[in-house]
């Protein structure tokens, strides 16, 4: 039988709550294979998700951060229930391919957004395409987030995003600070556009391309899709699955 893995991130919460899981599963059996246990916040979840991106494992985060969207409350007398009846969803990530000033092409994936952002005092000046159809001929704004269903409720919302059902298989386009057209709210495209961002002025007005918490510097061309060949799987607690967590989110924003 297969061991369950536990994941902590360094910090003193992180620790106590591994320790008192390790010397649970010591004592009760868990048989669930492939099972990894994530412990610390969404940042941490995240990272984990990518270095483990071409594997089939189980991830179950337990939150000792601040707010841990992607992640269980961890519950003392519950936590080995909560292993074997947590529910799986599969999530695919954004696929970020950059080209930066020197011609230099770097790719990343995003679980939650791929965030392209002014890195001087200047504007950014953009352009944004759906393939070969056109979004938005030019944008003046202080940036642009293309964020998944996952995601829109992180710093989409922040922006004004809409957020999006779990299975809508959607993207949401939302501008930050928009200058020009200010107007302009968005869009919210299928989850199987390839999205082309292009920085109109790249020498006066630079941009960075950031793939969840990862930065490109000085990018011209940014080419974001959703790479339906890899696909994360989160458990939930029954009653705080993510699907639950985003309808949440929507109702709160409807009562505020």
């Amino acid at each position: 039988m297969r061991k369950v893995k536990i994941i902590s991130d360094k910090n003193p919460k992180s620790f106590k709550i591994k320790s008192y899981l390790t010397k649970k599963l010591k004592s009760n059996i868990v048989n669930r294979p492939h099972l990894v246990v994530v412990i610390g916040g969404d940042g941490f979840m995240l990272s984990t998700l990518k270095k483990n991106k071409n594997t089939k494992k189980l991830f179950y985060g337990i939150n000792s951060g601040n707010y841990g969207f992607l992640m269980n409350k961890f519950t003392s007398n519950k936590i080995i229930s909560n292993l074997l009846k947590a529910k799986m969803i599969a999530i695919s990530p954004l696929e970020m391919i950059v080209r930066n000033n020197k011609n230099q092409t770097k790719k990343f994936l995003a679980i939650n957004e791929v965030s392209i952002l002014r890195q001087s005092r200047q504007a950014a000046s953009l352009t944004i395409n759906n393939g070969s159809k056109k979004i938005i001929k030019k944008l003046v704004c202080d940036g642009v987030l293309v964020s998944t269903p996952a995601g829109s409720t992180a710093y989409n919302l922040s922006v004004h995003g809409p957020i999006l059902n779990l299975n809508s298989k959607k993207l949401s386009i939302s501008p930050i600070s928009p200058f020009r057209p200010r107007r302009w709210k968005g869009k919210i495209v299928s989850d199987k556009v390839k999205i082309i961002i292009k920085n109109l002025n790249p020498l006066k007005r630079p941009i960075s391309a950031v793939a969840d918490n990862i930065e490109v510097r000085n990018a011209k061309n940014i080419i974001i899709k959703t790479n339906k060949k890899i696909k994360f799987n989160l458990l939930y607690d029954k009653n705080t699955s993510l699907q639950k967590k985003i309808k949440l989110e929507q109702l709160r924003r409807e009562t505020s």
